[in-house]
């Protein structure tokens, strides 16, 4: 009898030592876990800030880069509306002109003829199509080619022609318009003037 009260006895400190043994598991685990769930937040955050402040980073060299570029065409004169405003056609056209499409720019430039004006055999030594050059351009790319440009391909001042491309089919109308605005804005930044082209203009 006496030997089945100390097996009773063994039996129940067993299982008291398993249960405290559970229990103490069951808190480290929770433990762990919740001081995991800090420290994946903390490492979100942390990982947020440093992305915001690459972001900051990368907004301010782009505005160092754009005051640059707006820097060197500040040499080119403002235009004047009284010369450019009255010019209907792209062959009287002599300043840059710009062709927006779904994604990229058209930029097209007429440099001088150098030679004596009205000399023997002028329009066939110095064509005007042999005079002008086309570039196909992503947005991002625009400030670079303007500022690249000599000065004496703006006649009329610091404006450009701006249309959006004319063959585009009405599919892609609201995704040319989008990329128009968006020109717009980057000549705005430049401080270059934007003459919308007429609708009319040939």
């Amino acid at each position: 009898m006496l030997s089945l009260v100390r097996e009773w006895s063994v039996i129940g400190t067993h299982n008291k030592i398993s249960l405290a043994v559970a229990t103490s598991a069951l808190m480290l685990a929770s433990l762990v876990a919740c001081s995991k769930t800090p420290r994946k937040a903390a490492t979100r955050v942390e990982a947020a800030a440093r992305a915001r402040a690459q972001a900051i980073q990368e907004e301010r060299a782009q505005a160092a880069v754009m005051d640059g570029d707006r820097q060197q065409l500040d040499v080119i004169p403002l235009p004047s509306k009284n010369q450019y405003m009255t010019i209907h056609t792209r062959a009287s056209w002599q300043n840059p002109f710009l062709v927006v499409t779904t994604s990229t720019v058209s930029l097209t430039m007429l440099y001088p003829d150098m030679g004596p004006a009205h000399a023997p055999g002028d329009s066939l030594l110095r064509p005007q199509a042999a005079r002008r050059e086309r570039l196909e351009l992503r947005l991002n790319e625009l400030p670079q080619a303007l500022t690249a440009l000599p000065q004496n391909v703006w006649p009329y001042g610091r404006v450009i022609a701006v249309q959006d491309d004319p063959g585009a089919p009405k599919q892609d109308r609201p995704a040319v318009r989008r990329n128009e605005e968006a020109a717009l804005q980057v000549l705005s930044n430049l401080g270059v003037v934007a003459y919308e082209w007429p609708s009319n203009g040939q």
